[in-house]
């Protein structure tokens, strides 16, 4: 499987805030108070957060590939988990799109990437997710526990 799109997620020093990274790029992910932690996403929040994020890295890199300059984009995602262990009601996005193009050009920009953007894209289209590996031990001192310990 390709390591292009790997993205990684470890607590810090046992507690429930995380450090998450995809290559040469990092993001703090505490937990919710909830969940133990301070005041940080929930896994909700970090799906839609992911929609969003992907619809505007593609309105910006579709539109330089148009020559269009892109001067504001907002994007809102709203959705719920209505149960615990249940999957997202619909997801609703709103886009709001600004550029030096005519309002068709937009209009069109807007509609591809509606299209193209991959991360909505793999939700509507059921993408699998699958448990791959598993890994439980008993917490050691020093850290992961090794092989016959504990």
């Amino acid at each position: 499987m390709s390591e292009a799109f790997r993205v990684e997620l470890r607590t810090v020093d046992g507690g429930p805030t995380a450090l998450g990274w995809a290559g040469p790029f990092s993001l703090v992910a505490d937990r919710p108070a909830s969940a133990g932690g301070g005041h940080g996403f929930n896994g909700g929040q970090l799906l839609y957060l992911a929609v969003a994020g992907c619809i505007s890295n593609d309105l910006f890199r579709e539109a330089a590939t148009r020559g269009i300059a892109l001067t504001r984009v907002a994007i809102t995602v709203d959705g719920d988990f209505p149960g615990r262990g249940e999957a997202s009601t619909p997801i609703a996005v709103d886009i709001g799109l600004e550029g030096d193009a005519d309002r068709e050009a937009l209009d069109d920009l807007l509609e591809e990437v509606w299209q193209i953007a991959e991360i909505p894209r793999s939700i509507r289209e059921g993408t699998a997710v699958e448990l791959r590996s598993r890994r439980v031990e008993r917490a050691a001192a020093t850290g992961w526990a090794t092989e016959g310990a504990g």
